[in-house]
């Protein structure tokens, strides 16, 4: 399923208010710093799958000579969209996918964010929540009480 024509909004539970650049950190570069660098420096040059597979390539040291070879049981798996990408879930970036499913990214701070959450020819969807919601009635500040018999520790519920 190819995507077009959507944006994607910061996750509801973000507390970004701007775009927050990944910070550079020693060894392997992270995930949110890839997704970062791929998609500033190439905007509108890779749709959904050959992003994920040219961030597979690079995670996983694939020369290019290489790559054929990886291609196939890489698509026999499922993969993630930028729903879920650490840079629409934490880092204050919204991604768009054109008419031609390319994607770039903008910082929730920028004027270009605003006219494209507002465009009415994009579907918008929004990033998937780094936590889960509390669940209804409960506050994330109960303390944690140890199950009788089992030692293993639960939410208090008063059910």
């Amino acid at each position: 399923m190819k995507i077009t024509n959507a944006f994607i909004r910061i996750a509801d539970d973000s507390t970004a208010t701007m775009g927050v650049v990944p910070p550079e950190k020693p060894g392997k570069p992270t995930v949110a710093r890839m997704h970062y660098e791929l998609l500033s420096e190439h905007p509108y040059e890779y749709d959904l799958d050959s992003f994920n597979f040219e961030i597979y390539c690079r995670r996983n040291d694939i020369p290019q000579a290489e790559r054929d070879s990886h291609r196939e049981a890489f698509f026999s798996k499922g993969h993630p969209c930028m729903r879920a990408s650490p840079l629409t879930k934490t880092h204050g970036f919204g991604a768009h996918y054109n008419g031609a499913g390319k994607i770039a990214i903008y910082p929730v701070d920028s004027i270009a964010y605003q006219k494209l959450l507002n465009d009415p020819e994009n579907r918008v969807e929004m990033a998937m929540r780094s936590k889960r919601p509390a669940p209804t009635g409960q506050s994330a500040t109960k303390p944690a009480v140890a199950h009788p018999r089992t030692g293993q520790h639960r939410l208090h519920s008063h059910a």
